[in-house]
């Protein structure tokens, strides 16, 4: 496939939106929704604080993720999932701002064994897989082929679990066709026909669920990302439920980038992600 800029446009968009949504999240991360009420009224502007006392502007274990797997294939000239596993150990030897236990039994395990594929668990349906794979989609963008296998790969790294692994490989699938066509309509007939084959990921029956389990997140971003026309008014809602608001924000993020582009951005929120970090996505 042809890379035009149409495409890196969309593709920096997804990559600009994830972090937004992900910056702008972290303030209200963990709290409910009469929390953040009575705190903030409607939480609107990306400030830091939060339970992680963030720098405004500053960014979560998600997009540090995504940055680590991303320069992992960048340095490497390819994927390798052993030099993935590599990457992240030493994103968590780093000792990060925040790290979930999934991602740390896993890459503890890989430290141990060398296995770069952790057992399947029942347990690991968070969404802490899906929240780092935006470098994997652009990077198959090239040959879709890929996608799957190499999805899996670095799922399993730390979640080997078939929730996680088919949501991951959806929200892939969602942010190819908004990349590529720039068509929110596909884009829901994809969505429609995936719940038809896992009607336990239905969307459309939505209770305001907003925790980190990863058919949790699936149902707060479609729900929000195809009840509302602009990133702005996609992303405002999620972060004000609470919850695992920076993950459901960003992964909200990088669908609404994917659709409208860098210039379609909340502009005021664009400005307030660090300089470095708007220069590591570039």
């Amino acid at each position: 496939m042809k890379i035009n800029n149409n495409i890196i446009d969309k593709a920096l968009g997804a990559y600009l939106g994830f972090a937004i949504g992900d910056a702008l999240g972290a303030t209200t991360e963990f709290m409910n929704e009469n929390e953040i009420k009575h705190t903030y009224g409607v939480h609107r502007k990306i400030i830091g604080g939060g339970w992680l006392h963030l720098e405004a502007g500053n960014i979560t274990d998600d997009t540090q993720m995504c940055l680590y797997l991303g320069n992992s294939i960048i340095d490497n000239n390819g994927f390798d999932e052993k030099k993935v596993a590599i990457y992240f150990l030493n994103w968590m030897k780093s000792k990060p701002i925040d790290i979930g236990h999934t991602v740390r039994r896993g890459l503890v395990n890989f430290r141990k064994t060398g296995h770069c594929e952790v057992p399947y668990s029942e347990y690991a349906a968070g969404n802490g897989a899906c929240m780092r794979n935006l470098p994997i989609i652009l990077y198959c963008l090239k040959n879709w082929n890929n996608f799957r296998d190499l999805t899996i790969k670095q799922c399993h790294i730390t979640h080997n679990n078939k929730h996680s692994d088919a949501i991951t490989i959806a929200f892939g699938e969602i942010t190819k066709i908004l990349i590529e066509t720039s068509d929110k309509e596909k884009a829901y007939n994809f969505v429609i026909n995936f719940i038809d084959k896992h009607p336990k990921y239905n969307f459309l029956n939505y209770r305001g669920e907003n925790s980190g389990y990863v058919v949790d997140t699936f149902k707060i971003v479609m729900h929000y990302f195809f009840n509302n026309n602009t990133f702005y008014d996609i992303l405002l809602p999620i972060v004000n439920k609470g919850g695992d608001c920076d993950t459901n924000g960003a992964l909200a993020g990088m669908l609404a980038g994917a659709l409208y582009g860098r210039k379609g951005l909340y502009k005021g929120w664009l400005k307030k992600i660090k300089k470095e970090i708007k220069r590591d996505i570039e």
